[in-house]
């Protein structure tokens, strides 16, 4: 079957060649991670860039964290920033909608969810030609975004989802509000619930993970559904230790992206409320000290992985917390002079950290629409018509893109 084509006027193979070419190009400074390299490959070759970073504050590496393309920082960042702005490019589907729902759909739905549902199912339903057939809400959890969709429509709804308590939930709600809707204790990453999946099913995902997208999209296209929307999520949830591209174009990149590699557009906070924000300091700041007491006690310059703590462990001090990570490596340190004293230069690390990341941030949302180009193309090979835009504001969601695709169907030949 020939490939289908994207929304018009947009070449996604070129667009991919071009996106792909580029991070291939600045790899060096992407891929370099600041928590776990005290000295980046590439500060020798950018050593004004380099020490205008490391100069700056927590505050301001805070201030920049989800906008660095604005800093006026020595080149080449205010052109990576540039280039990253002009690759980043997608049509903005958002909207805000007026339809009156009733109140039994958006009860128990934290408001900022409520809006990123509406506006998925909104932008949905507009890009798509033909009707949706049964929607098929995959990974549904309650069924919250299928139940819209099909109480808008009329039309029947399948939830896969695999805790039973969620699904009772959503039956529930389904009978409250009058939809025809079944709900499946099923784990879609099991052919059991592929079998569901037939091709007049309208699918979609919102914000479903890394390997729980992939198999959708492999298994819906395999199948034939007419209709596929999804919103990625959390790209390095994956099975395998590097990525494995879908696409052609992407299986021929030079490009091979590890789990950390896919991490890298998720690094934003757009929620994050102050005492939030300042406990993953400390412990950051924390276990920053505790890299630099090991190294240096140790004398060999190399990161040691650090678990996470329980926001508990950070009541007790940095002493027992850095001695609880030393015996978790089954490690005899040395203890420092003053923990204090290393305290404080675990706090410095990071703001270091913090500012040198701003670099790969640039990055961010190109890897991502990378990412989704690969999908895209995967969807174009499989016969499908895509388009590919935000749904919402950025403010709303940093996961805001949406991959629309619907099923070319062979035209009849004409009665004679």
């Amino acid at each position: 079957m020939p490939a289908a084509t994207a929304e018009a006027g947009i070449d996604y193979a070129a667009r991919f060649a071009e996106l792909d070419a580029w991070l291939h190009e600045h790899q060096a400074l992407w891929r370099a991670r600041p928590f776990t390299t005290p000295i980046l490959p590439w500060e020798a070759e950018l050593p004004e860039l380099a020490a205008w970073l490391r100069s700056r504050t927590l505050e301001q590496a805070e201030a920049a964290h989800n906008q660095p393309h604005g800093l006026d920082a020595p080149e080449p960042f205010a052109d990576l920033a540039r280039q990253a702005v002009e690759l980043s490019q997608l049509p903005n589907w958002s909207r805000a909608t007026s339809a009156e729902i009733p109140e039994r759909l958006t009860r128990y739905i934290p408001g900022r969810k409520w809006q990123q549902i509406t506006r998925f199912a909104d932008c949905t339903t507009h890009q798509w030609q033909q009707s949706p057939g049964e929607w098929l809400d995959w990974c549904a959890g309650k069924g919250h975004l299928g139940r819209l969709l099909a109480w808008q429509g009329g039309q029947s709804l399948l939830c896969l989802e695999h805790d039973a308590a969620l699904n009772r939930a959503g039956e529930a709600l389904g009978a409250e509000i009058g939809i025809d809707s079944r709900h499946v204790d099923t784990d879609v990453l099991t052919p059991a619930a592929w079998q569901w999946l037939q091709p007049q099913h309208s699918v979609v995902a919102l914000h479903a993970c890394g390997q729980l997208h992939m198999t959708l999209l492999q298994q819906a296209a395999t199948r034939g559904c007419t209709q596929i929307a999804i919103s990625p999520c959390c790209y390095n949830r994956i099975d395998s230790r590097e990525y494995q591209p879908l696409s052609v174009a992407a299986r021929k990149s030079r490009l091979r992206l590890s789990r950390d590699d896919l991490a890298l557009p998720l690094q934003e906070s757009i929620t994050a409320g102050q005492r939030v924000r300042r406990l993953r300091d400390q412990s950051m700041a924390w276990r920053l000290a505790f890299d630099l007491w090991q190294r240096e006690a140790r004398g060999i310059d190399h990161y040691l992985p650090t678990p996470s703590r329980p926001e508990s462990a950070l009541s007790q001090g940095i002493a027992p917390f850095c001695r609880d990570l030393a015996a978790h490596h089954d490690l005899q340190l040395t203890e420092p002079d003053s923990w204090e004293q290393l305290e404080h230069r675990g706090w410095q690390r990071l703001a270091q950290v913090r500012n040198l990341e701003l670099l790969p941030g640039l990055f961010r949302r190109p890897l991502e629409i990378w990412l989704l180009l690969d999908r895209a193309l995967y969807l174009q090979e499989a016969g499908y018509q895509v388009r590919l835009g935000q749904f919402c504001e950025y403010q709303l969601t940093p996961r805001n893109l949406l991959l629309s695709a619907e099923k070319i169907r062979p035209q009849s030949a004409p009665m004679l």
